[in-house]
């Protein structure tokens, strides 16, 4: 089922649809955070991704409560989106030397994962309440807590460390 397709035909449609995108997502990150751990050299940074990982792990849960309140399969459904967001981050982290500009890279590719996240969960949030679920919307508000707070340690990282190492 493709986002503009004739198969969504009423909000709940969307919502389903991109429950399960963001489904997808958590599942992919939860395979791509150790290698980004593995790959970070800021002991912090990968404690980071270590840490993130495990609430990652959380979140895939949290979706699968999501759905079994719906009444719905869990089920993922490819999001070309992180597909790109975690090839990039792959291709960019293999043409850096420097370890102090990788740290940088791998904290840029983590935040846009994060941002789109954010986004995601943003409209199923909204998207919940609409369609009067405000169970799920209050399941999903602690993933969109999480994620925003990660933001917000990766742009102090980055701010406060990784970024003036790299640029020196």
């Amino acid at each position: 089922m493709g986002l503009f397709t004739r198969d969504i035909k009423t909000m709940n449609d969307l919502f389903v649809h991109q429950l399960q995108d963001i489904y997808y997502a958590e599942q992919q990150l939860v395979k791509a955070l150790p290698k980004m751990a593995e790959k970070a050299k800021e002991p912090q940074l990968k404690q980071d991704f270590l840490s993130h990982l495990e609430e990652t792990k959380g979140h895939v849960k949290r979706l699968e409560q999501v759905f079994q309140v719906m009444g719905c399969q869990a089920k993922a459904i490819d999001c070309p989106a992180i597909d790109g967001i975690i090839k990039e981050a792959n291709e960019t982290a293999g043409e850096v030397e420097d370890n102090a500009v990788l740290d940088a890279a791998l904290i840029n590719a983590a935040q846009a994962a994060e941002h789109y996240e954010i986004v995601r969960y943003g409209s199923l949030i909204a998207w919940a309440k609409q369609l009067g679920r405000n169970d799920c919307a209050s399941i999903m508000q602690k993933t969109l807590d999480e994620e925003k707070a990660t933001d917000k340690k990766l742009t102090s990282l980055a701010e406060g460390k990784v970024n003036l190492r790299a640029a020196s």
